[in-house]
């Protein structure tokens, strides 16, 4: 068996253009998806899956580690966030030929699944853009929690603190407080609330709010600051009474290393789209069992990497929850065959071979390639603040 021909899709949804990738074999009928979505780097991402491409034309797809090694390695430039996206989603595509191939899912061929079900948590709005990141007051947090509840999650993530100065002060962190008051007393005990700050804040900033929510129970606190400052997630970590959870940004084990040894954090958020796909996300679970740090892969994007997350999230033992959104477009599972089916907050173990989900290209069509809404934020004084 040889691959013929590596191809993208790209489908616009708003914030993000989802970047489909199709991996073509000389087999009559057998191809394997993935995906490599990140934002802003539309062209640069399909660039280089372009560029990589040239690697494996002709190479047998069913050697995944050896071709994983191949895109990772063949190039003198070690691979950044651009080429490592490239790279997973190709890397996906590949399991999903294999396992259509062998006619098992792909979470079989990883090693069979390691729970029954699995647990995903919802977004504030169930990810609609407006809802995530322009809730503002109180009322506006808690009814969008009663959402997510009414749609059976028992577990919510928000963003709840706005764009910060290095220093925050008392009516912002109190006016943010509040707002995470009001999901608590939305959401009672039961339900578990999760806190995104973007690495916005300050490691000084981050404990500032973090000792305004300790009695409401927060089930991680994630990227508190900058992935790059480990000492600061440290920092952090030792100053809060609830997980610390990062490593959205960064890809391949070797940036997770420091982050583990340091346990700058208890969860660690590999993304399937970005970390080097599902061959790599597996390498990093593995890492992190070592630490006794638990798993839960980022995945804020399309339906295809959804779809991947759940294998890797089936197999990994010391898997946590998995993000997903369902609300960002009307259309959704539209461009999708047989989009991850989630009831009452949970999955159950797929069973169709491959990744399970094909992308339906004549629908897909309909919502091409445009440039993304853009989010730029600035501090009170005009100076450039993070997104």
């Amino acid at each position: 068996m040889k691959i013929t021909r590596i191809s993208t899709m790209v489908v616009n949804a708003r914030m993000r253009n989802w970047i489909f990738v199709k991996v073509e074999t000389d087999q009559p009928g057998l191809y394997g998806w993935g995906e490599a979505t990140l934002e802003w780097k539309t062209k640069t991402v399909t660039g280089a899956i372009e560029d990589i491409s040239v690697l494996l034309i002709g190479q047998d797809p069913r050697r995944i580690e050896h071709l994983w090694q191949i895109m990772h390695r063949q190039y003198f430039w070690r691979s950044g966030i651009s080429d490592m996206s490239a790279i997973s989603g190709i890397d996906q595509a590949l399991w999903d030929i294999k396992g259509k191939e062998t006619g098992k899912p792909v979470c079989e061929l990883l090693g069979g699944p390691v729970r029954d079900t699995l647990r995903f948590y919802d977004h504030l709005g169930g990810g609609n853009l407006e809802a995530i990141y322009k809730s503002a007051e109180p009322q506006e947090f808690a009814d969008r929690t009663r959402q997510s509840l009414e749609a059976g999650f028992t577990a919510v993530k928000a963003l709840p603190i706005p764009v910060s100065e290095m220093i925050e002060s008392s009516t912002t962190l109190k006016h943010a407080a509040r707002c995470v008051a009001a999901m608590r007393e939305a959401a009672g005990d039961d339900v578990d609330i999760m806190l995104d700050l973007h690495a916005r804040t300050t490691p000084a900033a981050a404990i500032q709010f973090g000792r305004l929510l300790e009695d409401y129970n927060l089930y991680w606190y994630e990227e508190p600051c900058w992935h790059e400052q480990v000492d600061g997630l440290v920092e952090v970590a030792r100053a809060l009474p609830f997980p610390i959870a990062t490593g959205e940004r960064l890809v391949g084990r070797w940036q997770f290393r420091e982050l583990l040894e340091k346990r700058g954090c208890a969860i660690v958020q590999p993304d399937v789209s970005h970390c080097g796909g599902i061959s790599e996300a597996r390498r990093i679970a593995a890492m992190a069992e070592t630490y006794q740090i638990a798993v839960a892969c980022h995945n804020p994007v399309g339906p295809v990497a959804t779809a991947a997350s759940l294998h890797v999230g089936f197999a990994v033992p010391n898997y946590l929850i998995q993000e997903m959104v369902r609300n960002d477009v009307a259309w959704r599972n539209d461009v999708v065959v047989e989009p991850v089916l989630v009831k009452n907050g949970v999955a159950t173990a797929p069973h169709a071979p491959g990744l399970g989900i094909e992308v339906n290209e004549k629908e897909a069509a309909r919502h091409p390639y445009a440039p993304e809404v853009t989010m730029a934020y600035f501090h009170r004084d005009g100076s450039v603040a993070d997104w």
